[in-house]
């Protein structure tokens, strides 16, 4: 280790994937690279300055040695033949360094490995050495192994959901690496898994019951040894050992007081999982609802097919349900590339427009990410007042830009259908009357109990 802090040669680098088990089409290398794939100067250029973790881990470090950075569309199990090649890429001439920042997302799940973070951070730590600093960051849904925080100095979890604090959640794991770097603090964390899974409608952190779990864990950081505590609230769409609620805390030299904390959090929250699980209403009564509404738009969230935890994007359940009623004046976003090919529209209407599909937005949204791809897109306007809009590249829905850069007034429409849960509350709250977490069939339906799981840890609240 340098004694001159300025020299610290701090590794930068990130493999990102919400991988949901459910969906039969594994995830491919080609996949990572049509969403983001960056190494050396391409990184820097690629992160540096957005609201991404990596951004953060950027601004916040010394002397920064970019390494390679990838993201992937949540979608299906990585192949074992793309894991293992962005693998290899990343610990390929791993330089001479004095420690490693490296963005996971901690619900990662390739063929081979079912803990695929855990997996590649082994790999990483069996390369460097066990005195090296490794600091990870990890997405709010994560499924959380004992390997993962068994083999990182410390980690740090999203806090919030719409995730709109990863690029403090960056800065907080670089000032965790710089301390650590100047002998400041000899961080020690500590895991708590309660057999509890965490319902994905549950799981705005504005509001309650989530909202009191980070009450807690504010609460925790006011304890003095304590460095940084975190929750992930997991990803049930991944059928994993690991899979459900964890809980853990990073103190400074003390592995009971991380323990302590560790477990605060942990039964303050099992005291609480009846609050933590619930029920929503059903297709029919939904739209039947937002149509005898006075307000508008009424946001109809098709939990089944949230894109943003790997779902197909192309479900029409809640649309045919506003035609099946009559209604008029909705706008729904469909996946359906050979639709746009041909264009041509499942329903009867008139092409408005064609774009590249391509947009900024500079707003912080969960997800970072800052620019988007949708690919061609054509907009359909019907008969009785409805907007289709038919994409060429699946996008989760964290953006408004993703319809207003298409000259389209949502704030005008009776209906918005938006194929997520929580994360497109920071696009869609501003302009929605009302939002409303509809129960849609599917491979991200809210509950649970629809799915055959065969690797999970038994017992688990509310399953068992």
């Amino acid at each position: 280790m340098h004694s001159n802090p300025s020299k610290f040669r701090v590794g930068i680098a990130g493999f990102l994937h919400e991988s949901n088990t459910f969906l039969g089409t594994p995830t491919q290398y080609e996949d990572f690279v049509a969403a983001s794939l960056t190494r050396g100067p391409a990184l820097l250029e690629r992160w540096r300055g957005t609201n991404h973790e990596l951004g953060g881990m950027l601004e916040g470090c010394f002397e920064i040695v970019p390494l390679l950075a990838t993201f992937a569309i949540p979608s299906g199990t990585i192949s074992a033949e793309c894991f293992e090649r962005i693998a290899a890429e990343l610990l390929q001439d791993l330089p001479s360094l004095d420690g490693l920042l490296i963005a996971l997302h901690g619900a990662t799940v390739s063929e081979q490995y079912p803990d695929a973070d855990g997996e590649l951070l082994r790999r990483i730590r069996e390369r460097v050495g066990p005195a090296m600093p490794i600091i990870a960051t990890l997405d709010l849904h994560a499924n959380v192994s004992p390997r993962m925080i068994g083999l990182t100095t410390a980690t740090v979890a999203y806090r919030t959901n719409p995730h709109l604090d990863q690029r403090e959640r960056g800065l907080e794991a670089a000032s965790l690496m710089v301390r650590t770097l100047r002998c400041e603090i000899a961080p020690v964390q500590a895991l708590v898994t309660p057999p509890m899974l965490i319902q994905i409608s549950k799981q705005y952190t504005s509001e309650e019951p989530a909202k009191l779990l980070y009450d807690d864990l504010r609460h925790v950081l006011t304890w003095p040894g304590i460095l940084s505590a975190s929750i992930a609230m997991g990803f049930y769409y991944a059928d994993v050992e690991e899979m459900g609620a964890s809980f853990w805390a990073v103190a400074d030299g003390d592995p009971a007081l991380a323990q302590r904390a560790a477990q605060f959090m942990a039964d303050r929250a099992w005291a609480r999982r009846e609050e933590l699980t619930g029920s929503l209403p059903s297709v029919e009564e939904a739209v039947r609802e937002a149509l005898a509404s006075q307000e508008s738009p009424i946001v109809l969230m098709d939990v089944g097919d949230n894109v943003g935890a790997g779902s197909p994007a192309n479900s029409t359940v809640l649309f045919d349900e506003v035609l099946r009623q009559g209604g008029r004046d909705a706008l729904v976003i469909l996946y359906d590339p050979e639709a746009v090919q041909a264009l041509t529209c499942p329903y009867q209407g008139k092409i408005r427009s064609i774009t590249d599909g391509r947009f900024v937005d500079l707003q912080v949204r969960h997800g970072g990410w800052g620019e988007y791809d949708q690919g061609q897109t054509v907009v359909v306007e019907t008969a009785q007042g409805h907007t289709i809009i038919l994409t060429s590249r699946r996008m989760a829905p964290m953006s408004l830009e993703q319809i207003l850069h298409l000259g389209i007034k949502p704030e005008e429409k009776k209906i918005l259908i938006v194929k997520g849960v929580v994360a497109p509350r920071a696009a869609y709250a501003p302009i929605a009357a009302r939002i409303v977490l509809v129960d849609t069939p599917g491979v991200t339906s809210d509950n649970p109990r629809y799915f055959d799981y065969r690797n999970r840890r038994r017992p688990l609240y509310p399953l068992d």
